[in-house]
């Protein structure tokens, strides 16, 4: 019906990776998957969710729950996995590259800070990738919380999910006290990545660390992502996490 619709081996990995049974229901799962991927493309409302899918308040029903049981954690590792071994990699990265984006806010009720480095009013993403850009964990704050506060709760949650990262490429906001603490807390090696000096003034991509800023342009195609509209961290996370399901739902 919409080209965000998900097609038969898309819908068939999720329903496999997730263990959903075959029970009769009134709404497939699967029309289920595909509004909650309208809303994270076209960034409407959930009353705004069209008529041609089930009622805004059942769909918003099966976002919540899947969320509160860690399913979208779930598919993206097992999506993430599948997509590395296709590629002809290891399926557990060991390298992880970490960064952060400065996000605008949209809705006035919502949680916001101000980055004064950015210039921007809102929130922060914080994630960590693989090297091929694929998320592997993703922590939100508001704008003004700092880069290197931020990792030691964004290392945190990378150690919950079990990640086998050893090393994580850093620009220099990560700088301090704080690689080795996250070094002795979590056991996982921060290596600065700094940019060079730039005496011709030309824009030089820098080595490794333009694969997460690669990321943060995938994320800007769907428009629930270009603002946060989110009133909670965890629903900005979520969309996040929406985002790189359905990147990698393309690669399999």
């Amino acid at each position: 019906m919409y080209p965000t619709d998900l097609t038969l081996t898309q819908w068939q990995f999720i329903k496999k990776t997730l263990d959903f049974d075959d029970r009769k229901r009134k709404h497939d799962l699967c029309i289920i998957w595909n509004a909650i991927y309208y809303i994270v493309k076209t960034g409407c409302q959930w009353r705004m969710l069209p008529s041609n899918y089930p009622k805004w308040q059942l769909v918003y029903y099966y976002y919540s729950k899947w969320s509160n049981l860690e399913l979208f954690d779930l598919l993206l590792t097992n999506l993430r996995e599948e997509v590395r071994v296709k590629r002809g990699q290891n399926a557990e990265a060991s390298l992880g590259i970490i960064d952060s984006q400065s996000v605008r806010w949209g809705n006035n009720r919502s949680l916001n800070g101000f980055d004064g480095n950015k210039k921007v009013k809102g929130i922060k993403r914080h994630v960590v990738v693989d090297k091929n850009g694929f998320l592997l964990a993703v922590m939100v704050s508001v704008a003004n919380f700092h880069d290197s506060k931020a990792a030691l709760l964004l290392m945190r949650t990378l150690h919950y999910l079990l990640v086998s990262v050893k090393v994580i490429l850093a620009d220099g906001g990560y700088r301090g006290n704080v690689i080795e603490e996250i070094k002795n807390k979590f056991g996982y090696i921060i290596q600065l990545v700094l940019r060079s000096d730039n005496k011709e003034k030309l824009f030089k991509p820098v080595h490794k660390r333009w694969i997460v800023e690669r990321t943060f342009s995938w994320f800007d195609n769907d428009r629930r992502l270009c603002r946060n509209y989110e009133l909670l961290m965890e629903n900005s996370e979520n969309m996040v996490k929406l985002s790189a399901i359905k990147l990698l739902l393309n690669k399999i």
